[in-house]
């Protein structure tokens, strides 16, 4: 099978430090992968060198079967980029920067079907420097689409971004994806990885912790369930047959998986107390997961 991205045993060094180390990983056109991880973790050094910016130590990259740093040229062609540096040269307007670029292009998007796609109808002439952070990273995101791409690499794309305008970047990605584009991004917000992302890799100092898709990631089902006021976890956990243990003073995590019975069993039993159910998840969310994650690497690197 052709991946869109496709990384092994990718190792990036910065003298005696290894900011990447043996990554594997891959995307697939019309899927969009999260890469998720702490500052410095290695996430913005691996988009780099799929790019092309950057050489491997050890380890392969591919960008659409070709090497980033071999064929650059076709690479950047076939691909759309959103880096955390770069800008735009201060005194000119979304629709000057689209309308320069896509003179680059054999066969670029439509200016102005870009400039309503991403809501940028209302500051179209206004100069680079009096844009909002927002409107800012909207054009970039133009850029990048500007080439009809096949992959998209989007390194924080809702950074400064108001909510109106994730929600226009998610509705592009979610366009970008069912035309059948590669989309391989970075975010800090978990909760935007858990919106957008087919599958997601979790790093940590330079490696991957876990990868897979949020339910892969949640681990073993259990009900989690916030109560109105507090509740004894061994008396709920003999009720239930389970261990129970508290999160918090309102919220209980009992580790078996929800049926109708013993979501009834646990609703009779807190209105007993003359408590209700406030809510019930079923496994643990993306961001337990990735607090748990990171801590357990922690807790191994201090013992």
């Amino acid at each position: 099978m052709s991946f869109a991205v496709d990384v092994n045993h990718l190792e990036v060094n910065f003298g005696d430090l290894r900011a990447v180390n043996d990554v594997t990983l891959t995307v697939n056109y019309g899927e969009v992968v999260a890469l998720l991880g702490p500052n410095g973790a290695g996430k913005t050094t691996l988009v780099e060198t799929l790019l092309g910016f950057r050489s491997p130590d050890a380890g392969t990259v591919r960008l659409h079967g070709l090497n980033p740093t071999r064929d650059h040229r076709e690479v950047v062609t076939r691909t759309g980029a959103l880096l955390q540096r770069g800008g735009v040269w201060a005194p000119m307007s979304p629709r000057d920067v689209l309308r320069l670029t896509a003179s680059y292009y054999d066969a670029p998007r439509d200016v102005s079907e870009l400039l309503a796609l991403l809501d940028l109808e209302r500051c179209a002439k206004t100069p680079w420097r009096r844009l909002s952070g927002g409107e800012q990273q909207r054009t970039l995101l133009a850029l990048a689409l500007l080439g009809r791409p096949r992959a998209l690499v989007l390194d924080e794309p809702t950074t400064a971004v108001d909510p109106e305008g994730r929600q226009v970047i998610r509705e592009l990605i979610t366009l970008e994806r069912d035309r059948g584009c590669a989309l391989f991004l970075t975010t800090h917000e978990l909760n935007e990885a858990e919106r957008l992302a087919s599958r997601l890799v979790i790093m940590h100092q330079g490696r991957v912790l876990a990868q897979g898709t949020l339910d892969e990631l949640a681990g073993t089902p259990e009900m989690i369930v916030q109560s109105s006021g507090p509740v004894n976890p061994l008396a709920l956990g003999a009720l239930l047959g389970c261990e129970v243990t508290l999160d918090n003073p309102l919220q209980l995590r009992c580790a078996v998986t929800s049926t109708p019975e013993r979501i009834a069993l646990i609703s009779n039993y807190l209105a007993g107390l003359g408590l209700s159910m406030v809510s019930l998840r079923t496994r643990a969310s993306l961001e337990e997961r990735y607090l748990e994650l990171i801590s357990e690497v922690r807790s191994d690197a201090s013992s």
